[in-house]
C-alpha cells in the first residue's frame, strides 16, 4: 500500500526582529555658576530641548539641589523626558566633563554594562532620571569640574527601538554628494571662468553661467551687461575677503571653514558689525541668496547676549534676516523686560 501523495514544501521564509537604540548627544554649558546658586531648592536651570528617537528631552540642572532634606549640599542633574510619550524607554549618560584636560569626567552610565531591569522607561512627559546627590556641592566648587565659573555637562540619550529588519543581505553605499567640491575645484582652477570682478583692486575668476544660476541679481546683472563691459566687473562697497567667501558659498554651498565661522563670530560688541558673518549677512541680502542669509543668521545667532542682542537686531532689521529678529526678540522679551522699548527703537 503506497502512502498518499504528498504536497511539496513552500519554500522557507525568516524575518529577524532588532532591538536597538537610536542615540543622540547634547552639550549643556552653565556659565555664572556662582550667580545661579540661590534659586531655591527644587528650581532648575533647563538645557535647550534636543531630540533624539523622535522625543525630546532636556538636561536640568538644579544649583540648590532637587531634595529638601539635602538642604542645598548637593547639586542634582537630571534628563527630562519634554515631549509627548508614553513609557519612552532609553538608556542614559550623564558627564561632567573635567576642565583641566587630563579627561577624569564624572560619568553616569547606562551604556556598556548589564541592567538587571532593562532600559529605564519613563511614563509621560515630565519624567526625569538622573541623581539627586550628583555631586557635593563643597566639592565641586573646588574641582577641575568648574572653570571660570563654568560647568559642562555633556548627555546622552538611547532611545530603544524595535522593528522588523527588512534589508537585504548585500547592500551598496552611495556616498554623500560631491558636487559641491567638483563646483569649489572649478572656482579654485578658473578653469573656463568668463567674467573678472575687481574688488578693490583684488581680482576674482568666476563664471557667469554657475552665478546666475544661483544668484537672480547676478542673472539680471549678465543679462543687461554691455558687450564691452565683459571684461572686469568692478564692485564697490565689499570687501575683498567678503567677496572670497560668498564665491566660496556659491560654488559649494557652505560656510568657509576658518578662524572667523568656526570660532566667535566676533570679540566683542563693538565690531561686531565689521565681522564676517555680519558682513556675509549684508552680501546674502544683496545678492538675493536666501540660503546664506540663513547660515550667517545661524551663526550670529550663538553671539546673542544682553550686551549684543541690541546690535544683533539692528543687523538682523537692515538685511531682512527675519528669523534673526524673532530670535532677538524674544531674547529681548525674556531677559530684559525692562529695556524692551528702549531695543525696539533702535
Amino acid at each position: 500500500m503506497h502512502s498518499p501523495n504528498k504536497s511539496p514544501l513552500a519554500s522557507p521564509t525568516s524575518s529577524r526582529s532588532v532591538t536597538e537604540t537610536v542615540n543622540g548627544s547634547h552639550n549643556f554649558v552653565i556659565k555664572g555658576y556662582s550667580l545661579a546658586k540661590g534659586i531655591g531648592v527644587g528650581k532648575h536651570i533647563a538645557s535647550e530641548n534636543f531630540t533624539v528617537g523622535g522625543y525630546q528631552w532636556a538636561i536640568y540642572f538644579y544649583p540648590d539641589g532637587k531634595n529638601p532634606e539635602d538642604n542645598s549640599a548637593y547639586v542634582s542633574v537630571f534628563i527630562a523626558l519634554a515631549s509627548e510619550g508614553t513609557d519612552v524607554r532609553a538608556l542614559f549618560e550623564l558627564t561632567l566633563v573635567d576642565q583641566s584636560g587630563d579627561g577624569k569626567h564624572k560619568v553616569h552610565s547606562h551604556f556598556d554594562r548589564s541592567l538587571e531591569s532593562g532600559p529605564y522607561t519613563l511614563k509621560y512627559r515630565g519624567s526625569m532620571w538622573g541623581y539627586k546627590r550628583f555631586f557635593r556641592r563643597t566639592s565641586l566648587e573646588t574641582s577641575v569640574f568648574l572653570k571660570d565659573d563654568c560647568l559642562k555637562i555633556n548627555c546622552t540619550v538611547g532611545v530603544v527601538v524595535s522593528g522588523i529588519d527588512s534589508s537585504r543581505l548585500h547592500s551598496i553605499h552611495v556616498p554623500e554628494s560631491d558636487i559641491g567640491d567638483h563646483f569649489g575645484t572649478l572656482l579654485e582652477n578658473e578653469e573656463g571662468s568668463d567674467v573678472t570682478f575687481n574688488v578693490s583692486g583684488e581680482k576674482f575668476c568666476a563664471h557667469k553661467l554657475v552665478l546666475a544660476a544661483r544668484s537672480p541679481v547676478f542673472e539680471n546683472d549678465f543679462v543687461n551687461m554691455m558687450e564691452e563691459d565683459n571684461d572686469e566687473i568692478l564692485i564697490t562697497e565689499m570687501e575683498p575677503r567678503v567677496f572670497k567667501a560668498l564665491l566660496h558659498f556659491i560654488y559649494r554651498d557652505t560656510l568657509p571653514e576658518d578662524d572667523e565661522f568656526l570660532e566667535a563670530s566676533s570679540s566683542s560688541v563693538p565690531s561686531l558689525s565689521d565681522s564676517l558673518p555680519a558682513k556675509l549677512l549684508a552680501a546674502a541680502d544683496k545678492y538675493d541668496l536666501p540660503r546664506l542669509r540663513l547660515m550667517c543668521e545661524s551663526v550670529l545667532c550663538k553671539d546673542i547676549s544682553v550686551n549684543s542682542v541690541s546690535h544683533i537686531l539692528a543687523l538682523a532689521d537692515l538685511y531682512h534676516a527675519a528669523d534673526l529678529k524673532s530670535v532677538c526678540l524674544k531674547f529681548t522679551a525674556e531677559n530684559l523686560v525692562g529695556d524692551m522699548g528702549d531695543i525696539l527703537r533702535l
